[in-house]
């Protein structure tokens, strides 16, 4: 007998039908991709926005993407408790318009000091998309229904990063690369105009929560004093930190490390296929081993091959080939580690699970950015600042990891379910 199609997402107040499934799954992964291609789809013009836009020092067109991250993470804290109170639909409308227009400003920008401020608005714009998809997931579903349609607007929203630099590229050779930006806000207002016409609210209005200061001060307060909550997010955020010191300095490494420049979306495609895979892997065997021993395991992999990595770098044998092998290794570790860690940090706090998502999104957001770029200021014309990142930013975050477990790695989780990914 074919199984029963889920229900379409109806209205919460009036009960008029709204998205079918599969175009409900489509559209959330549309509202996710909207983060991740305001950064990978222009990474291929940073040099050509660094002439345009009168940058002397080569590093310091980094602050293109870090102050996007910055308003990204910076602005999570504050889209939760805003849709609580008023609704997901008006919330997730005025972030997109936030996304498009700014979008818009940064493709006009003349300088730095016009794009950064664009930037940095087009990032909380992104925020709230990011922090309303899920939202509107679990408005809409539970249990293994929620989790089967995270899983599959995830793999969707997957494609961007494997897409968006050849997107980004291809534009350039079409246009110059304010483009790549129009093309953004045009992503954006279709999205926008799709939230408009087909997204019914989500949020009934018996549930609407009062802006109520104590109650956000109380559960503010409960996250950062949970011991596995802040260790594991701490944890985390210094992985994503290194992540994003390989956003920072990807492109610089393939053009003036490598000599490779033309190669820089294919390759950063292929470290991205890297995180799709080991995405899917983990879906398979957390069931089975829990998510203590897979993101354990991980992480242990994930210093271990940056440790390889640092040898070569530090010794001349750093060739593509190498950078190539080791950075796909470390990206297939991120995969089974990001959606464990993100489970474990929240496991203790189900109760506030929107506050401390908002918190904890913040946290590895903009404390991830700082790390980043960090890590890509000090690009010195070698892979080594890199390398050297990745490899002590995971072992402070394996050190994090064991005070939290109290030296005691690998615990078995009985009856774990999957976590869902983490976008």
């Amino acid at each position: 007998m074919a199984a029963t199609p889920p229900p379409a997402v109806q209205d919460s107040g009036t009960g008029r039908p709204g998205m079918a499934f599969r175009e409900f799954v489509a559209f959330v992964a549309a509202v996710m991709a909207t983060s991740a291609l305001a950064v990978d789809a222009m990474l291929p013009g940073l040099p050509v926005m660094g002439q345009a836009l009168g940058v002397v020092v080569d590093n310091d067109r980094q602050w293109i993407v870090t102050v996007y991250l910055l308003g990204l993470g910076g602005a999570q804290i504050f889209y939760g408790t805003l849709a609580d109170r008023f609704g997901r639909r008006p919330v997730l409308l005025a972030a997109l318009a936030i996304y498009t227009a700014a979008a818009a400003l940064s493709g006009l920008a003349g300088s730095m000091a016009l794009m950064l401020p664009a930037r940095a608005l087009q990032g909380v714009g992104a925020a709230g998309a990011r922090v309303l998809a899920i939202s509107i997931i679990r408005d809409r579903y539970a249990g293994r229904q929620m989790a089967r349609v995270t899983s599959l607007a995830f793999i969707i929203f997957l494609a961007v990063p494997i897409a968006a630099p050849t997107l980004g590229q291809w534009i350039l050779g079409y246009a110059q690369w304010w483009a790549i930006f129009f093309v953004l806000g045009g992503f954006g207002a279709l999205v926008l105009l799709w939230t408009l016409l087909r997204l019914p609210e989500t949020l009934h209005e018996a549930d609407r929560l009062p802006i109520d200061a104590a109650r956000i001060a109380g559960a503010f307060l409960a996250t950062v004093r949970d011991r596995q909550a802040v260790g594991y997010t701490l944890a985390f955020t210094l992985i994503v930190g290194s992540i994003f010191g390989y956003l920072n300095s990807a492109q610089q490494i393939f053009s003036d490390v490598f000599h490779a420049a033309a190669f820089f979306p294919t390759a950063f495609g292929l470290t991205a296929l890297a995180m799709v895979a080991s995405a899917l892997v983990n879906a398979r065997i957390v069931g089975r081993f829990g998510m203590h021993r897979v993101s354990h395991s991980a992480l242990l992999g994930f210093v271990a091959i940056a440790a390889v990595h640092v040898a070569f770098a530090w010794t001349g044998g750093d060739t593509l080939p190498v950078f190539m092998i080791c950075q796909s290794v470390m990206f297939f570790c991120l995969g089974l580690i990001g959606p464990n860690f993100g489970a474990l940090s929240m496991e203790p706090l189900g109760h506030i699970a929107g506050t401390a998502s908002s918190v904890q999104g913040f946290v590895t957001t903009v404390g991830g950015a700082l790390v980043g770029f960090a890590i890509g200021q000090r690009f010195d014309g070698s892979a080594r600042p890199l390398t050297a990142g990745f490899f002590v930013f995971a072992l402070v975050a394996l050190a994090i990891v064991l005070v939290t477990e109290r030296g005691r790695l690998f615990r078995q989780t009985h009856g774990a379910a999957a976590p869902p990914a983490v976008a």
